[in-house]
Parts: C-alpha cells; structure tokens; sequence
C-alpha cells in the first residue's frame, strides 16, 4: 500500500469514529491468513504493515527451538512482488467489516438506553418468523411473534409504533426488539396524547391488557379537581380515540384510581353498575355485588371483564347478583355484621335504604361516617 493509501484510511477511521490502528491490526492478521494459503506455507505467516509508509511485509515463521510450550521462530522474509494486488482486495474486506462494526457500536449504544421508550417505524418485512421495522436508514427493529397481539397482521411500508424491549449484540446486527403487546406500550402512548401525563399531573398507576381486545387503565390526578379520565379521554373522547388507533381499535377502560381498595374495585369492573363490594383482606379477596341486570355486564364476553379488573387490582374479584348475593345469605340487613364483611377496610359500614352501602370514609375510632356515627350508636 501507498502512503497516499494510509492517508485515506486515517480519514475513513476518522469520519466513521474506527480505530486506525484496530483496523491496521486486523489487516494484518486477514493479510497472513490470505498469504499462507496462497503461497501454500508449512508454517504460520506474519504480516507487518509500516504506518507512516503503507509498505508491507510477509513473513514465514519458521521453528528453529525451544520448547512445545514456547516455541522459538525465525521470521524468513517472503514478501511477494504482487502484494498490492492481495493487500488492496484484504483491505477492501477488512475496512467494510470494521465499518459495520462500528456502526453496529454506535447503534447499541444509542439504543441500550433507550428500554421502554417507543420507536416509530415502517414495516420492511412480515412474515410467520418475525417482522422487520425500519427505525430509520441503517437502523431496524425485530418484532417476534410472540410480541405481536394475534389480531394483527402488517403490510409493506405501514407505519407503526412499538416499545422497545430488549437492545442485544449480536455478531451482525445490534437486535433492537419490540414489542406491540407490553402494558407500557399503552402508558408511552399515552403520554405521546395527553399533556398532563407527559408532564406529570395525570399519573397512569396501572395497566391491565389482553392485547389486540382490551385494556384497562386506572388514572389518578397529583392537583385537586383535575379529572384524570376526563384528561385521558379528551374533548369527545380524541384523545383516548388515537390510542385506539394506534393499537389497531383495542377496546381501553380508563377509570380512576382510588386508594380504598373497595372503591377501586368498583371502578375496575367499569362500565358495569357496582351496588356492592366486600373486602376479605385476609384472603384478599373483594365480592362485588352487581344489580340483576349488570351481572352479564360485569363479567364481560368469557369473563374478559372481570378478569382484566383483577389484573388491575390485583385483588381475586368474585361477582354475584343482587338475588344470587341474597340466596348466598349476603343481605342488605346482614352486610355490617357478617364475617366475610370489610371492618377493616376504612369505610363505613352502613347500608342505605337502598341496599348500598355508604362510601364514605369511617370517622376515626369508629365503624361509621360522620352521617351514620349517630344511627349507630342509636343501634
């Protein structure tokens, strides 16, 4: 090689952020490989490449000693007239590896840190094994099957958002893998919709999903009287509309979140009319009581409903009806005194005339509200 070749090595090391003399060493190496097979050595061959002039050498190591241990050799010149020729070729070879692997660096390291945040793509391939997302020029994305909701299918050049899950090394491409069915999918979309939560106001505590039909997410506000649904929902329900979009018209619950366990079930199984909810901190457990006509509602199509809601809760959610609750020994006149009844779960335990129980918070020291404090004592 010439020095006016070097020259251009050190620049293309430069532009594309390679080490000159890693890339130097591994010319070298590719250069004694090529050169013992083509002139057909007995021995190794060793090649040195001269920084400064770009000359090359080729040497045969020839064993004269020493021990099978630490062999001694003797560096017997055999440089060939025709080394520019091979060099130029091993060059060419070495140079596109270690841009590649430069890149493949530079693309790791954007995105390892980048788990959890959604990328925007356009699909390059699908097919049974994986689909290929296209991030941007020299930058792809896998998303396996598994990561993919059943009831999707994708075509050439569509255009999707997805999570990033995983960033690995890999010997050729740095495998970004994404995913369209993670719970968090939902959240970072969310925050792309709704200004409160992007900025901190509007919290998304949960998130249950059954990908491709349903979710479920439960809001809650940090400033008072900001209604965290109606900010997720937005004016005639755009926001929450965009979402759904995006996931391909997956049915979303937002509800509001609530430290009383009782009162967050009941807004969990949504849109379904709650009368009742019993809490068993023991066995963790909450028995909603639903009117007759809300029972088919609260449960949802194959349970969907109900399942999503103990998902979300985390709570084992059993649903009766007003009429299977009163068949179960579960009456309007017996809830405050029943052992599966909630004494500690901060309400107060009256019942309303109506057959519901009072929501409101018990005072301190006693079973009842303020409202209910004297009918109890009356009791």
């Amino acid at each position: 090689m010439s020095s006016e070749l070097m020259d251009a090595l050190r620049q293309l090391a430069r532009e594309k952020n390679i080490d000159e003399y890693g890339m130097l060493d591994k010319l070298e190496d590719t250069l004694a490989q090529t050169y013992r097979k083509t002139l057909d050595l007995e021995n190794d061959a060793r090649v040195t490449i001269d920084r400064e002039s770009g000359r090359i050498f080729v040497y045969e190591l020839v064993p004269v000693g020493g021990t099978e241990e630490e062999p001694v050799f003797e560096e017997i010149d055999i440089t060939p007239p025709d080394i520019s020729r091979f060099a130029a070729q091993a060059a060419k070879q070495v140079i596109t590896a270690s841009i590649r692997e430069a890149e493949r660096v530079q693309i790791f390291d954007e995105y390892a840190d980048r788990i959890g945040d959604t990328i925007t793509g356009t699909v390059q391939q699908s097919d049974s094994r994986y689909t290929l997302i296209k991030v941007r020029e020299g930058v792809e994305a896998l998303l396996p099957p598994s990561e993919q909701p059943s009831s999707e299918r994708y075509d050439h050049n569509q255009r999707l958002k997805a999570l990033i899950i995983d960033v690995r090394k890999t010997s050729n491409e740095p495998s970004i893998v994404v995913s369209r069915t993670h719970p968090n999918l939902i959240k970072r979309l969310f925050e792309l919709e709704v200004p409160e939560i992007y900025d901190g106001v509007v919290e998304i505590k949960n998130v249950a999903r059954e990908p491709g039909l349903r979710s479920k997410v439960a809001v809650s506000s940090r400033e008072p009287g900001l209604d965290p649904v109606g900010a997720c929902v937005g004016p005639k329900g755009s926001r929450v509309r965009m979402v759904v979009a995006e996931l391909r018209g997956e049915r979303i619950d937002v509800v509001p979140w609530s430290e009383d366990s009782a009162t967050f079930v009941g807004h969990a199984l949504s849109p379904a009319k709650v009368t009742m909810v019993l809490i068993n901190d023991d066995e963790h457990t909450a028995t909603v009581i639903v009117p007759d006509d809300q029972l088919s509602l609260a449960i949802g199509k194959e349970g969907q409903n109900a399942r999503l809601a103990a998902k979300l809760t985390g709570w084992r959610i059993d649903i009766k009806s007003g009429s299977q609750a009163s068949a179960a020994g579960i009456s309007v006149a017996t809830v405050g005194e029943s052992s599966s009844a909630p004494h500690g779960d901060g309400r107060c335990i009256a019942v309303t005339s109506t057959g519901i129980r009072c929501r409101n918070q018990a005072r301190p020291g006693s079973d009842y509200c303020g409202v209910h404090e004297k009918e109890g004592a009356a009791q």
